[in-house]
């Protein structure tokens, strides 16, 4: 796979991630739905101002475009959730952490718990 049709195929992935048809991403990136197919099989070879508006309507980091290594679904997982909080506020952010950091402490409790 070339690298157009790897970013591509990161960019359906973080698009069924967030739930979104290609119009929705077309319309949050300001660009045309059509486009959107294009680049998502490959045909398009994007500028990076393009590029910059997806992640934008993505809000996300830009190396998370560039993460192709892991097509598992523990991948698609950690997309999802990545999807779910990055249009949140950095206290949210903050907030929701604290929260994932008490579940992990208290899932790993249990996990030594039932060890013995």
């Amino acid at each position: 796979m070339n690298l157009p049709e790897s970013v591509g195929s990161r960019i359906r992935e973080l698009r069924k991630a967030k739930g979104w048809t290609q119009e929705q991403l077309a319309e949050a990136a300001s660009l045309h739905y059509s486009y959107i197919g294009g680049v998502e099989r490959g045909d398009r070879n994007i500028s990076l101002e393009t590029l910059e508006k997806i992640i934008a309507a993505f809000q996300i980091p830009a190396e998370e475009i560039f993460r192709f290594e892991d097509h598992t679904n523990r991948r698609k997982a950690l997309d999802e959730h990545m999807t779910l909080i990055s249009g949140r506020s950095t206290n949210e952010i903050e907030a929701l952490t604290k929260i994932n950091r008490e579940v992990m402490a208290t899932l790993d409790s249990s996990e030594k718990k039932d060890d013995r």
